[in-house]
């Protein structure tokens, strides 16, 4: 069984592993997160775009001092129009360096760190393809959905829900378009952007930066995949070591019983002729008493004549076993054998017929015999 037991351990150490490996990367694969600024860390190449209200006659500017390593820029509201706007956008590119959509779908926020000097409220968008409505030759086409945030001299994080955008009144109104129909499509985002609101300070120049822009998402695929498959795994591999342990352990039995078996029939003796005629009467008598539940050591001195001590030095030196220790082994290698053969049979039945009147003294004595109940035992020898 030793050899059994160092196998399923090995095994079940390095299925651990693996599980645990592959666990790490399922749960990494399934929360997402991927950088856009700094921009050398992003997988959607972009890049920055000034908007403002200069082609409504607005004097309304924007001046990027950082794209690189962050969003840093300055803007300065005018007041001399009704809606003045300033803001910077991230316009997403592809390989050629011409402007073309993202999926976004697979996230679900983003966050940032921002400062702002002086206090200021701004504004963050998405802006994304409207079927119904956008124009690619037309910027204002696209569906702007946004979310405010206020900021000050200190950094702050901001977490922004990108599945819980709002939609400008104005938008609906501009394009005569139901304000029931709030959706909008994630898999084709046009750009991004950060600019002023009506509650920015006006005709004052204020700096905006923008800090470790991230994405986050969630795709449980991955991990609903790991959870099957190495549920299936592990219970597969306990049933084959199960039937592993069974085989290991019918062999095992097996061996001890053809090892132990020949002591209940006879037993060689190297004697003189007087030690070897009380040796041959002494496991006679065992061999035929043993089941006898009222068998002791002092019945058998009356019975055959022989004084204790010299009984127990003859079993001692010829079988290795005190008197009782050697009653033991005859009668738990006849359970044993009772036990592989008798399937009708109960445990109680055996224990009594092979001399026990405590059924859980029985049990326990036969389980440290076989390192396996006697039903147990009973079950892999006959299944």
């Amino acid at each position: 069984m030793l050899k059994f037991y160092k196998k399923a351990f090995i095994f079940f150490i390095a299925l651990l592993f693996i599980t645990s490996s592959v666990g790490y990367l399922s749960v990494k694969t399934t929360f997402l997160q991927s950088q856009l600024i700094p921009k050398n860390t992003s997988i959607f190449p972009w890049h920055t775009q000034i908007g403002s209200d200069a082609e409504d006659g607005g004097q309304s500017t924007v001046n990027i001092i950082d794209s690189l390593f962050s969003l840093n820029f300055n803007i300065k509201v005018s007041s001399s129009v009704q809606y003045p706007v300033a803001m910077t956008e991230l316009v997403f590119e592809d390989k050629t360096g011409q402007w073309s959509y993202v999926d976004f779908s697979r996230f679900d926020s983003i966050s940032f760190s921002a400062k702002c000097e002086p206090e200021n409220v701004l504004t963050f968008a998405l802006y994304t393809e409207d079927d119904q409505i956008t124009n690619v030759d037309d910027k204002r086409s696209y569906r702007i959905s946004t979310s405010y945030f206020s900021c000050d001299q200190k950094w702050q994080d901001f977490n922004i829900d990108l599945t819980r955008l709002e939609t400008p009144e104005w938008w609906y109104k501009w394009f005569d378009h139901e304000l029931s129909k709030k959706e909008y499509n994630l898999q084709k985002t046009a750009r991004l952007s950060f600019g002023s609101t009506i509650q920015s300070p006006k005709d004052v120049e204020s700096n905006i930066h923008i800090n470790n822009l991230q994405l986050h998402g969630r795709d449980w695929f991955f991990l609903y995949a790991f959870a099957g498959l190495f549920a299936c795994i592990w219970i597969g591999s306990i049933v084959w070591l199960h039937r592993e342990y069974t085989k290991a352990l019918l062999s095992d039995l097996k061996a001890k019983i053809q090892k132990d078996r020949p002591l209940v029939a006879y037993q060689q003796l190297t004697m003189e002729p007087q030690k070897n005629k009380e040796a041959s009467t002494i496991l006679r008598f065992m061999a035929t008493e043993y089941a006898n539940m009222d068998l002791h050591l002092d019945t058998m001195v009356q019975e055959i004549g022989i004084n204790r001590n010299k009984i127990n030095e003859i079993l001692k030196n010829e079988l290795g076993y005190t008197f009782s220790a050697y009653l033991n082994k005859l009668r738990l290698t006849e359970a044993a054998r009772l036990l592989s053969t008798q399937k009708s049979a109960n445990i109680s039945e055996i224990a009594y017929s092979v001399g026990y009147k405590n059924v859980p003294y029985f049990n326990k004595l036969f389980k440290l015999e076989y390192d396996c109940s006697p039903k147990k035992f009973k079950d892999t020898y006959l299944t």
